[in-house]
């Protein structure tokens, strides 16, 4: 008789699963389980997350958690699943999309409330549409890092639990490895989700999932007397609010998202898909930072205005529930209202400015148009423009402008502002506003270097810093410093 311990067939969270989206039915999804991957290793863990949905912060690193959170071993309680949706990509109706290389487990009841957790590089699934249903290690550690980097700034966001990777290669560019991230959410639903059931002429099915994502979560769409008591077009309305102030967040802190196809748009206004995303360097409102984005359609200026035209496609998609063009306009304009002042309060935050005047438009409008003219560096300007305010001296953030007599000019005009806010107040909010630390693609680059290499110090590192990004971190400045030159010829494309 052997003394050796067999391994559980699946593995236990401690926490129940309610799987609600496994409820809608077969026509939403194809139930499959995740493709093992050999010899799996943890990359990286997020443990501040893990405490957050009340999981044991070692379990991430455990034998079983690794091989659960690769898909090698079935988690109890979970009904794996591929999503099918349809949507736009680069202003194209694709039709068809899905599910291709992401697996979602379930809905697990956490102390954060329901999340579902999502497997991305899990394997091909039907929506894979030729593709291998694999993520590789350097993707996976910047949605990693993105995605946190983005939750410690206060943008709506996916977030994730952690990387696994694999020894398994996978085609690119080049031959790579394979990696799994775990990204939690409230909802992975998108808006080319409505889009694939509307256009297939679904109706049924499309009310339902409607039905299924107000009652979750935005239940007051029930119960308004905003645009004639219609809870879809309420809906409608609500997402275009919610998607203004996320995209208002990304313009104020300098994202890019690099690929906002309408299957990339969340229903719950979380940026969602990291891909070719990145947060700028120097300030170019034209910038493109997707090379495969060859007509710059999600350039950083256009990305309020992609936002609501995918909206309008949402809206499109929903109109046979809502039942009123004129009402489904009229939901829509409500982003018109929401993004500007969203962005103008983000923007008068960043200054400090308190209460608004008239004139801090101009105001804002000049500083910026002074950031583009001499390609400033985005971040170090804002956090130099706050270490000034709470008075270390101008010249740190002078020596940023070549135009020196247009900034004197400004800073000027600026500091009267200033007096009238008050500079205490105005310095503390300045230094919660803009942050020390974004995860500039060279610094994410040097980290997949490492890790590639087996040395994953610098993720953590990076992860630790990214989850404070307003703090100092002494020791650090390196980080928070400007790009090195090679950084520019850096290309991150929708297979990044």
């Amino acid at each position: 008789m052997s003394d050796a311990i067999e391994a559980p067939a699946r593995l236990d969270l401690g926490l129940p699963w309610h799987n609600s989206f496994a409820a809608l039915g077969p026509a939403f999804f194809t139930e499959l389980a995740p493709t093992p991957l050999p010899a799996p290793g943890l990359v990286c863990g997020n443990t501040a997350l893990a405490r957050e949905l009340g999981l044991a912060p070692d379990l991430i690193g455990s034998p079983q958690g690794v091989a659960a959170f690769t898909g090698n071993l079935p988690l109890a309680g979970s009904r794996p699943l591929a999503s099918v949706y349809s949507g736009h990509q680069f202003g194209v109706w694709a039709g068809q999309l899905g599910d291709g290389r992401a697996i979602l487990l379930g809905e697990l009841q956490t102390p954060a409330g329901p999340q579902e957790l999502q497997l991305k590089g899990s394997g091909r699934t039907p929506y894979s549409r030729m593709g291998d249903g694999r993520a590789v290690l350097r993707s996976s550690i910047r949605e990693f890092l993105g995605s946190e980097a983005m939750q410690a700034l206060g943008i709506p966001t996916t977030r994730a639990l952690c990387v696994t990777g694999s020894p398994a290669p996978v085609r690119r560019e080049e031959i790579e490895t394979a990696a799994v991230v775990t990204r939690t959410a409230p909802s992975f639903v998108r808006f080319g989700h409505f889009e694939h059931f509307a256009a297939r002429d679904q109706l049924g099915d499309l009310r339902r999932l409607a039905d299924y994502v107000i009652d979750r979560f935005y239940p007051g769409c029930r119960h308004g007397e905003r645009l004639a008591g219609n809870p879809y077009a309420a809906f409608l309305e609500q997402v275009s609010e919610r998607t203004a102030a996320m995209v208002a967040q990304w313009q104020a802190v300098g994202f890019c998202h690099g690929v906002m196809n309408t299957d990339n748009m969340s229903i719950l206004g979380l940026t969602i898909d990291y891909g070719p995303f990145q947060f700028l360097d120097a300030f170019d409102p034209n910038h493109i930072c997707n090379h495969s984005d060859e007509q710059g359609r999600y350039a950083y200026n256009r990305q309020p205005n992609v936002a609501y035209w995918n909206l309008f496609c949402l809206g499109q998609a929903l109109l046979p529930l809502i039942g009123d063009q004129e009402l489904a306009l009229a939901a829509l304009e409500s982003y018109k209202t929401v993004f500007p002042r969203e962005l103008e309060g983000r923007l008068g935050a960043k200054l400090g400015l308190g209460r608004a005047e008239a004139g801090d438009r101009e105001l804002v409008e000049q500083i910026l148009s002074l950031l583009a003219a001499d390609r400033v560096d985005y971040t170090i300007f804002w956090r130099r423009l706050s270490q000034h305010v709470a008075g270390t001296g101008a010249e740190p953030v002078r020596d940023l402008f070549l135009r020196r007599d247009d900034f004197e000019a400004w800073l000027r005009r600026y500091g009267e502002r200033l007096d009238r806010a008050g500079r205490a107040a105005a310095a503390q909010g300045m230094l919660r506003s803009n942050p020390k630390y974004v995860l500039r693609n060279h610094l994410g680059e040097l980290a997949i270097r490492q890790a590639k290499l087996g040395d994953h110090s610098e993720v953590e590192t990076l992860l630790a810093l990214l989850q404070a990004p307003f703090d100092e971190h002494p020791g650090h400045d390196d980080k928070a410093g400007f790009p090195p030159d090679w950084a520019s010829q850096i290309e991150i494309s929708c297979s990044s």
